[in-house]
């Protein structure tokens, strides 16, 4: 029998996770996670994930640099950062995006802040 368990996250009610995500809907092989309001400031350090990451810009901008390359994101783009590529972020303007991981970033410590 498939599961019929229906998931209902409120973002206001979510819980936030190390780097100020907030822990959106998710199921065993798929979640999301919110990023609101995140201020400009200089690139985070490299990181190396062990999940997929799909995502989409709801306001503001920022650079992802994936693997050497530098893309733009602004309103409207969606982006994928493959398992285990160095990739990392600078936000431009004050910025807001939702992003699916799989597997799910917030199991087994996936979600925790990389060590350099």
């Amino acid at each position: 029998m498939p599961d019929t368990t229906v998931v209902k996250v409120d973002a206001a009610y979510s819980p936030k996770g190390p780097e100020g995500q907030k822990y959106l809907a998710n199921g065993r092989a798929l979640s999301m996670r919110l990023w609101e309001k995140e201020v400009p400031g200089p690139a985070k350090h490299p990181a190396r994930r062990d999940y997929e990451t799909v995502g989409y810009v709801i306001s503001g901008s920022a650079e992802l640099t994936l693997e050497g390359q530098t893309v733009l994101l602004h309103p409207g783009t969606s982006w994928v950062v493959p398992k285990g590529s160095e990739h990392s972020y600078r936000i431009i303007e004050e910025f807001t995006a939702v992003e699916a991981t799989t597997p799910p970033a917030e199991v087994h410590d996936r979600d925790a802040t990389p060590r350099g």
